[in-house]
């Protein structure tokens, strides 16, 4: 048996990190929708060069086989680019009803939460709980699926590099 990934967090950090991240809320909910969703497009990019490299992750830390891995990967990728998209068309002001005034509005997305993953999804599921939350201005503590945490430490490397803080 090897051991290719175990990560910790005390309790007391665990509080700290939650105070953290609802500080930043503030800051990370201004920064433009469209400049949101271009780090979600830039980290679909990433993942998508690096499909390989996860496929054999996926495959190693939770036993699936190529094809169940390639999927969760792809899947990925499209919750990265489907996001995205649907923040590149919700972050603009929406038309509430039809009625002689124009009336419009801006969404304002308040959930400032938790992501919990599953197993049977190390990579997909946590990709895009996370990046919902993300994309939408809302800050994150990923708590990954046990079976899977250098799955999900990846995964933050690749937000990083994709341009979201690790504040958020």
């Amino acid at each position: 048996m090897e051991i290719i990934g175990v990560s910790r967090m005390p309790r007391r950090d665990g509080a700290a990190g939650d105070r953290r991240r609802q500080q930043y809320f503030d800051t990370w909910k201004r920064v433009s929708p469209q400049e949101r969703a271009k780090c979600l497009f830039r980290a679909a990019h990433i993942v998508r060069e690096r499909k390989y490299e996860l496929n054999a992750l996926v495959c190693y830390e939770v036993g699936k086989t190529w094809p169940e891995a390639d999927a969760d990967i792809a899947e990925t990728i499209d919750f990265l680019e489907f996001y995205g998209r649907e923040m590149l068309r919700l972050g603009e002001p929406q038309k509430l009803i039809r009625c002689a005034a124009s009336a419009t509005t801006l969404f304002i997305f308040r959930w400032r939460g938790r992501s919990d993953s599953p197993w049977n999804f190390p990579c997909a599921i946590m990709a895009g709980i996370t990046a919902a939350s993300l994309v939408t201005g809302n800050t994150v503590v990923l708590k990954p699926a046990s079976d899977s945490p250098t799955i999900a430490a990846k995964f933050i490397d690749i937000f990083l590099k994709a341009g979201i803080p690790k504040e958020a």
